[in-house]
């Protein structure tokens, strides 16, 4: 698929037919999201794959998916054959600064802008480009109120989560009301501001 046509066809898909998914394309999408570009070629922005369904389904529960369902939606979290979770480190990228070609004596370096996040937000865009890509479809959660899912899967302390791929293949779903606000006005400007 063209790239610009999977940016076009991208969205957040939040139910999933029960067929798996192949794992080959799994490692592709991995693959891409590992390719992202980080700081001082840091890398530390980091996954774990949970394709086991008795982990998805804890997820899910932890997620309070129960309660979704309850409200009319269909079971998206639990029903996604792959869940890809995503985080970042500080400290990698901290102690990648210290290193000789970044600092003269090895001193912090004042972050005014917290690029583990950043490089995080662009890995977790590889992997929903790279789902659809695979002909597949991919939905995000964040996982800031899963306070469960660290001791879940193993998360070590240095390590902060932001969020959950979902992926599968594509079914019949709810689309979010938030589409009819249509594409807000002001956001690309050329030249300065305001032109």
């Amino acid at each position: 698929m063209d790239f610009y046509e999977a940016v076009r066809v991208r969205r957040m898909v939040r139910n999933y037919a029960e067929a798996p998914v192949d794992p080959a394309a799994i490692e592709r999408i991995v693959d891409a999201a590992r390719r992202s570009p980080s700081a001082g070629h840091s890398q530390g922005f980091c996954f774990v794959v949970v394709t086991d369904e008795a982990t998805r389904h804890r997820i899910a529960e932890i997620a309070d998916e129960p309660e979704y369902v309850a409200a009319g939606f269909d079971p998206w979290i639990s029903r996604a054959p792959v869940h890809i979770v995503i985080g970042t480190s500080e400290e990698v990228y901290r102690s990648r600064y210290r290193e000789p070609d970044k600092s003269e004596d090895g001193s912090d370096m004042d972050w005014p802008v917290p690029y583990w996040w950043v490089d995080a937000g662009g890995a977790m865009l590889a992997v929903l480009l790279a789902a659809v890509a695979e002909g597949l479809a991919a939905g995000f959660l964040g996982s800031h109120t899963m306070s469960e899912l660290e001791a879940l899967l193993g998360i070590p302390d240095d390590v902060a989560l932001i969020g959950i791929v979902t992926i599968g293949h594509p079914a019949t779903d709810r689309r979010s009301g938030s589409l009819a606000r249509g594409w807000r006005p002001g956001v690309v400007h050329h030249e300065r501001w305001g032109s």
